[in-house]
């Protein structure tokens, strides 16, 4: 089972005990406003009398309250759900899985604006990946193949990388990654983990043996940062890869005020 099934479930299993819990509560208060009210009247009533007021008092918010407090939160707790699964199709590509291009950006733009409070969070990467030649897919063997390749890049992303590191598509065939608190040397070494793996990928069809590879730049930051700078950066460098051959790496770095290329 993988962990967002896991979490799914462990969501499904919590909301459910929270809808009973609060059903139960509100009984409970239900019963003891009744039994409350009907104190004062207490002393003047016979056994009898005693025995059925407290019957009623305690069955009636039972037949009527619980099944109108159950009926009611089991509706927010749909809400709830609902409210979740339309935040995560906002924020996620349809295609590749993976955050879109504006909830990349609000996220990565998030933690630096954090990061001005906490000096500890200021350093980590940000990798812009380039599928090389993707145009040749798409014409030669159709978009479906391409929409394939796609899905294989972005699975190939994710799974070299930590558990707190974001990626996003970005552009058509373009993502974005961003590793917070990353060293330069675990940046490049995340870098080159990705284009090796992404290199020895193959397209879903036997008779085609054409690779798919990327380029990657990389910008790594010791300082305050704002993603359209950070992105900029790494953008150059995705470019000069290109320029350079393409299936490459190349980085800079810089520190606040930013140094030199």
């Amino acid at each position: 089972m993988s962990k967002r099934v896991a979490m799914q479930l462990d969501f499904s299993a919590t909301g459910r005990l929270r809808v009973w819990l609060v059903t139960l509560a509100g009984m409970i208060f239900c019963a003891g406003a009744a039994l409350f009210v009907d104190s004062f009247n207490f002393p003047t009533m016979t056994a009898d009398e005693f025995r059925r007021a407290i019957a009623v008092d305690l069955l009636l918010p039972s037949a009527l309250a619980g099944p109108l407090l159950f009926l009611l939160m089991s509706k927010i707790r749909q809400l709830a759900i609902a409210q979740r699964d339309l935040a995560k199709l906002a924020s996620t590509d349809s295609l590749t899985a993976v955050l879109n291009r504006g909830a990349f950006t609000m996220m990565v733009d998030a933690y630096l604006e954090q990061s001005r409070a906490h000096a500890n969070l200021r350093s980590g990467a940000l990798l812009v990946i380039d599928a090389d030649h993707f145009k040749n897919i798409n014409d030669r063997f159709g978009h479906q193949l391409g929409d394939e390749a796609l899905k294989l890049i972005a699975g190939t992303i994710k799974g070299m990388l930590r558990g707190a590191d974001i990626v996003g598509r970005v552009g058509g065939e373009e993502f974005g990654v961003f590793l917070p608190g990353a060293t330069p040397e675990e940046a490049r070494t995340v870098a080159e983990r990705i284009r090796q793996a992404v290199g020895s990928l193959k397209l879903p069809l036997p008779a085609i043996s054409d690779e798919i590879t990327v380029s990657i730049g990389g910008v790594t930051y010791n300082g305050l940062a704002t993603y359209d700078h950070l992105f900029s950066l790494a953008d150059e460098r995705l470019y000069g890869a290109k320029a350079t051959g393409r299936n490459r790496v190349l980085f800079r770095h810089f520190t606040d005020p930013p140094l030199a290329a």
